[in-house]
């Protein structure tokens, strides 16, 4: 069976070992033929605190760590501009 793997931005890195990732999928309207932007955040582990916001990171579905961590930061594919 695949893994599960997805592309994302970082939000929030205020927790330890955790990030929280925002994934955008793109869509278009079945009707309207708009293209419709849908988010959803996902809470990854993130174990040496590497990731900061707005780095462009891939994740990993992973075995469930707490009640909403079920994903892995995997690497940084782009490194924020922001200088935190």
């Amino acid at each position: 069976m695949p893994v599960k793997e997805k592309i994302g931005i970082v939000i929030s890195n205020k927790m330890e070992k955790t990030a929280v990732v925002k994934v955008e999928n793109r869509y278009p309207h079945p009707i309207y033929n708009k293209t419709v932007v849908k988010t959803r955040k996902y809470l990854v582990h993130d174990e040496y605190n590497k990731c900061n916001i707005g780095d462009q990171i891939l994740i990993q579905e992973y075995r469930p760590l707490s009640r909403r961590k079920r994903w892995l930061a995997m690497k940084m594919l782009a490194k924020s501009a922001i200088i935190n």
